[in-house]
């Protein structure tokens, strides 16, 4: 039985309650008797009630110190929950390894995360392009805002794609699980939700200089209404990469959304190939 809470605001607080979404996160993440579970922002214990009798450990972090305290009474003859008591974002992974009764790393994150943390909460998951998180994890379940997951998973030529969709694709396979309509909540959001999946991997084409394709991606998403022959000016000149994308088979006329993470790491080792990054 999960206590009630009053939400705050300042922590984007909204409760799920819905049984069949909580049912689909479980689904996600797959649990299995030797799973060490990373869950972010517990809130009222509903998805924890649910992970701990199928995994070794659970460590849960959570920043509001009521929440804590009742989190420790609920879970209290649950010799696998794990409680810290923090911000994700500011807690080194070294004390969330030190939490665990034996040292071990979480594998697998879940988690119904405030909205206005997503996009660090993710470069703290997954690591960047330069640096990806090491070890990964197998999997990372997050219940984020439709618009982000739209964002995440979309492909060459969507609209929706941006910076974070090629960062974060190029860094693990994502999945939208299921849509999240804000009644599934209390309070309702104003905003549709949803469930995704990431599964880190490396990406089958290698960057060979990180650090370029960062900054290309970087620069190729300043405007994304300009033609990505004027974004990259400051790294290759127009017609040296007018002949670089004829001869990779790409439009002239091509904006950063319209290409792959495929594209863009081709596009990074050959501008490295040819010479051409300043």
């Amino acid at each position: 039985m999960t206590f009630s809470a009053r939400t705050r605001k300042r922590f984007g607080q909204h409760w799920l309650k819905s049984e069949p979404v909580l049912a689909k996160i479980i689904e996600a993440a797959a649990l299995e008797k030797c799973d060490r579970i990373l869950e972010i922002g517990p809130g009222t214990g509903v998805l924890t009630q649910r992970i701990l009798p199928d995994v070794a450990e659970l460590i849960a972090i959570e920043i509001d110190r009521d929440l804590s305290r009742r989190l420790r009474q609920q879970f209290a003859d649950a010799p696998n929950f794990q409680l810290l008591e923090g911000d994700m974002l500011q807690l080194d992974w070294s004390q969330i390894a030190a939490a665990s009764v034996d040292s071990n790393r979480p594998n697998k994150v879940v988690a119904n995360i405030p909205y206005y943390i997503t996009g660090p909460l993710l470069e703290r998951l997954l690591g960047t392009i330069t640096q990806p998180h090491a070890p990964p994890f197998d999997s990372i379940v997050l219940l984020v805002q439709q618009e982000i997951a739209d964002r995440l998973c979309a492909t060459a030529g969507s609209k929706a794609v941006g910076s974070l969709t090629i960062k974060v694709q190029y860094l693990a396979a994502c999945e939208i699980i299921c849509p999240v309509p804000p009644k599934a909540f209390q309070p309702p959001p104003k905003v549709m939700s949803a469930v995704i999946r990431l599964r880190p991997r490396s990406f089958p084409l290698v960057a060979t200089d990180p650090t370029l394709l960062a900054r290309l991606l970087k620069l190729g998403f300043a405007s994304k209404r300009k033609m990505l022959r004027n974004n990259l000016a400051a790294v290759i000149e127009r017609s040296q990469l007018l002949d670089l994308l004829t001869s990779l088979g790409i439009a002239d006329n091509v904006r950063a959304e319209d290409l792959s993470v495929t594209d863009w790491v081709t596009l990074s080792n050959k501008m490295l190939e040819e010479g051409y990054s300043s």
